[in-house]
Parts: C-alpha cells; structure tokens; sequence
C-alpha cells in the first residue's frame, strides 16, 4: 500500500510525432520499470498497427516506482495518450482519472494544431501543467523559440519549462524530480465508502473484460463484491492489479492509485466508460459527474467482397468493437453489395485502422462504401431525418432543407504556403474565421463543411504544405446549405456504394471527374457500358466504356460479303442482349478510387 501523499497520477500530451512514446519509453528504462533486456521501443504501444504506423492509437497505463533525491519512494502513473484528432476520445477519458499533464513539444517544430487541441483537454480538466521541450538534440531545435510559442499561443508560463531528449534520455533525471515536485498528489479518503471511476475496459479472451480503474475513495480489495452505478449490476471482483507495463496482481488498490480489475464480466458494453464502481452493500451514495459517451462523426458501409463471408464479417465486427467502445455498427444491406454493416468512426484514420484490423486480424476482404456525415434532413411534412447514408436520402419532392455538420477548423502552416491552404479551405466551401502568425507560421481558423474534410482533405493539406501544415477541428453546429444526392449508374443501375451528397453548384464538375476515373478502372466487359452521373433522375455526365471485340470474321475466308454481314449481325444482336442481362464487375478499389476526384 501506498501514502497518497507519494503518489502522481499524469498523461503525456502532444502533438503526432512530438515524441510521447518515445520519452515514456525513457521514463520507464531509467526508473528501471522495464529491464534493459525487455525493454523496446515504442513499449507502450501494443498493437501491430500502432508499430507499424508509428501512432498510439490507445491510450496506454503504467506504474513506475521511483525513489526521489529527497529519498522518499514515490508511484508515478503515467497514461501516454494520442495525439491524432481522431483518437481525442481516449485523451479525453484519460485526462479525468489523473491530476497533471506533461505538455511535449518539438523544439524544432513547435506548437502544433492538436498541441493546442490536447493541452485545452488537460486545461479543461483542471490540471497542473509541466511544458516538456523535446528533440534539444537535433540541429534545428530553438527552445527560446518553441517556448515564446508556448507563451503566446498557449497562454502558459513556460519560463521553467524542461529540456529533454527522448532518444538520447539527456534531461529525464531533472523531468523525473518535476514530476514529483510540481504536480499535485491526489486527494481521496481511504476509510470513505468506494468510490471509482471506469475509465477504460476491454476484451480477454481468457480472463473476460479487464477494467481500467482509477481509485477516487475507499479501496478495492480482491474477494469483494462491487456495483456498477449506472447500470445496477453487481460482481464479485476475482483479480486486482496494476500494469508495470505488463499485469501484476496487486490484490488491493487504495485512493488516489490506478489499475485494473477482472470481476467475470462477460461483455465490454456492460461497463460503460466514465460509470462510478462501489461496494455493492454500503456503498456511495453519489456518483462521479462521468464523461461525455463518444459520438460517430464519420459513417460508411462495410460489406465482404465475397457475400459467403457475411456471417465471418459479423463475427469480426463484433470482436473488434469489444475493444473499441467509440466504434458502433448496425446491420444494412445493398442492391449492389448484399448484406454488410454501416459502422460509425470518430474520424477518417479512425475508420482506416478499424478496416485493416478487420482485413489483417480476420482476413476479410472488405468492399468500403463512400465515408459520409449524419445529414438532418427537414421534410414538408414537418418531420425531421437523421440520414447516415446518401443511398437512403427521400425522394426530392418530399425533402423541404437539409442541414449538414458544420466544423471550427485550426491549420498551423508555414507562410510560404498559406495562399495554397486558403485557396484548398475556399474550395471545400470554407468560411474564413481568422489568421493570425504564430513566429514564422500562419494559425489559420476556417468554418468547414464536416462533409469536405472527412474524405481527402487531410491528404490534399499535407500534400500542397509538403507535410508541414498540422489541422485540427472541433464539431461546431448544423446549418442548411444547398445539397443535393448525387447517384452513380452503371449499365443504368443505380449503384448505392458511390451515392455521394454534393453542393449543387460543384456537382456537374464533380459527376463529370467520377464518371471519367469509373472510365478508368472499371475494366471493359464483351458489351458497352454507359456510366452516369445523376440527380433526381436528370443524368449531369456521362461516360461510355467501349465493348472488347472478338472477330467474329476470322474464319470466312472468301465468299459473298454477306456472310460476314450475318456474323456480325448475330454478334451484335448477343452484344445487346447481353448489355441487357450482363452483370458488370466493379473492382473493389474502384469505389474509393472513383471517390479521391480532386476538383478542388
């Protein structure tokens, strides 16, 4: 057991690729937490996905021991935390179960748009802020610089902020004694009823759902029984423990300490994230205020290349939301592509990891429809629609306005390229909000239509910026604007996985793009296809794929010419017959090919 007076509970926030995993890495082989011959890099970042793309994806909990210069031994529980704006969510919930943040900046590059995102979560939470400047090592560091930024940009005294270098470990010692020093221990009573808070749970295959908690009052022993207070459920605890990185059974946890425990549950939606566990007689009266449940802002349709792997995809798709409780997924199905599922993503590289974790871990081939945004469409009858899929938009006559989500969007850009970046923000029906220099780069901040960015916007910005430009985006409001459904056909078949909403004012020069890229890769059949853009069943472009020829004439040699007539007569005849009952094959990459048009 430990004095709460020795315990520090903090997250590490930042910016993608400021250098998070790698200083805890250090924080853990210099404490001695990780022994030399375990330790590895990126320790904290378990999935293969996460290695591979260099990204924490989940937020991830250690405990590390540590003896200070004063001589007192101290517990540090550290959350390292992600910094992509898809995977705010984990951020979010981790900032509420500890009491300091350590703000990593690059010395070489600054403050970035998802460093002002998180550090406003950890301001937000209330929490006792160290600015960590990072990467002193390399040439083109300039802390003076980074911590002006700090200052101006931030609004946080940076005078005393501490230089390290992740890689090299040059200043971990001196971060260590701030860490002990400067954050806060935590305040809780241990005779106090129980009282916990959920802040993460996933799926064992052998042990059920392990539960992230953190202790606020009383303590957790193993043996007793507890109750989850929003949903009444009661469990008798089984095993207790903390993680240092791997699980140690700890058999009890007092206040103010965070680890984990397994209680026989046998599904991960039965313990809902930011919920108050207590003994289940004697308990607490009042729970904890919680947090805010995530909410999907990007939908699109997964649906198995080969239909005989539905009942595997279904399988898959449950496996993968046990661990992964801001992913949602309900059953639809397709003229086109027969039955799958339309899941709910926090964002696009969300719904990218959620899909090659399903292709890699399952090995499903997946057809992914166009990703879309909830859409509230306002019929003349007065009612209201949430539409999650174009495909499922009413008919024209009955629809009276449609509002779609709009985004406060922040770009950090170098001024050599800010007249690309305006011109990018104005083409995807951008509104200019304010532009501001931050050293020698613009802050701009746009009002953006949420259904423009979640496609390629990302990609065109770090495309013209050649990597520089850092975005970063809050939901703001629904606001109606000009929309319309824009519907692909194929050998005059509607086909549901390219139906896009569009602004009516880019939509011919849209439909001619898609049409001219379908041309491209959907590849030619022994018939003509005509491929087609429409609205409201008026065709705004139109492309035709040319039919393979076989040369039915080979074989006349001599004669009257109108044997060869009848030869080709008859192969014109089988042409439309089969153009009538022929079924066109489109490519799976096609589908999102077809929707990377760049008209901007």
């Amino acid at each position: 057991m430990s004095e709460i007076a020795n315990v520090r509970n903090f997250s590490i926030v930042a910016h993608i690729d400021h250098g998070k995993s790698t200083l805890a890495d250090r924080l853990l082989q210099s404490t001695g937490t990780v022994s030399q011959r375990d330790m590895k890099e990126q320790i904290l970042d378990s999935m293969d996905i996460e290695r591979e793309r260099g990204i924490t994806i989940k937020a991830n909990t250690v405990r590390i021991d540590y003896k200070a210069a004063d001589g007192l031994q101290y517990i540090l529980n550290l959350i390292d935390t992600p910094g992509h704006v898809d995977f705010g969510y984990e951020v979010s919930r981790s900032m509420a179960a500890v009491e300091g943040s350590l703000l990593v900046v690059d010395a070489s590059q600054g403050v970035e748009a998802q460093t002002l995102a998180n550090v406003y979560k950890a301001i937000e939470a209330d929490h006792e802020i160290i600015p960590v400047l990072n990467k002193i090592d390399l040439p083109a560091a300039d802390s003076d610089s980074a911590r002006k930024q700090i200052e101006d940009v931030i609004g946080i005294d940076a005078s005393d902020a501490i230089l390290v270098s992740a890689k090299t470990g040059q200043g971990i010692p001196e971060l260590l004694e701030s860490i002990v020093n400067r954050l806060p221990p935590p305040q809780g009573k241990r005779n106090a009823p129980l009282k916990a808070l959920l802040v993460d749970s996933w799926y064992d295959s052998f042990l059920g759902v392990i539960v992230l908690v953190r202790i606020v009052d009383g303590e957790l022993t193993k043996g007793s029984r507890i109750r989850l207070m929003s949903s009444g459920a009661s469990y008798l605890v089984d095993r207790v423990g903390i993680f240092k990185p791997d699980q140690v059974e700890t058999n009890r946890l007092g206040p103010g300490e965070l680890g984990f425990l397994t209680a026989s549950i046998k599904q991960v939606r039965d313990t809902r994230v930011g919920d108050t566990i207590t003994w289940d007689k004697g308990g607490c009266e009042d729970p904890l205020p919680g947090m805010k449940p995530s909410k999907p802002v990007v939908f699109c349709g997964l649906f198995p290349a080969d239909s005989a792997d539905f009942g595997d995809l279904r399988e898959a798709i449950e496996r993968v939301s046990l661990n992964d409780a801001s992913f949602t997924s309900e059953m639809e199905s397709s003229g086109a592509l027969g039955f799958g599922f339309r899941c709910g993503f926090l964002g696009l590289l969300h719904l990218e990891v959620i899909r090659e974790r399903l292709e890699r871990e399952f090995g499903i081939e997946l057809v992914t429809t166009a990703p879309s945004v909830v859409y509230k469409v306002h019929l003349r009858d007065g009612s209201v629609k949430e539409i999650y899929n174009p495909a499922d938009m009413p008919d024209s006559t009955k629809v009276a306005r449609i509002d779609e989500p709009r985004i406060n969007a922040t770009i950090l850009v170098p001024n050599e390229y800010l007249g690309d970046v305006l011109k990018l923000c104005h083409n995807r029906r951008g509104i200019s909000r304010n532009l501001n220099y931050v050293g020698e780069r613009a802050m701009v901040e746009f009002d953006l239509p949420l259904n423009e960015v979640v496609f390629d916007f990302y990609d065109r910005l770090k495309s013209i910026s050649k990597g520089y430009a850092s975005f970063d985006y809050q939901l703001s409001e629904y606001r109606q604007d000009d929309l319309v459904k824009m519907q692909i056909l194929v050998n005059d078949q509607p086909v549901d996985a390219l139906a896009i909403m569009v602004h009516r004012n880019r939509s011919e020069a849209r439909g001619r793009a898609m049409c001219e890229k379908l041309k491209e890769l959907i590849p030619r059949h022994m018939f003509k296809i005509p491929v087609q853009a429409a609205i409201s069943g008026r065709v705004i472009a139109r492309e035709t794929i040319s039919a393979l020829r076989k040369d039915v004439t080979a074989k006349c040699y001599g004669g009257d010419v109108t044997r060869k007539r009848k030869l080709l007569e008859k192969q014109k005849a089988g042409k439309k017959k089969m153009r009538k009952f022929g079924k066109v094959e489109i490519p799976q990459q096609a589908f999102i090919s077809a929707l990377k048009v760049d008209t901007s």
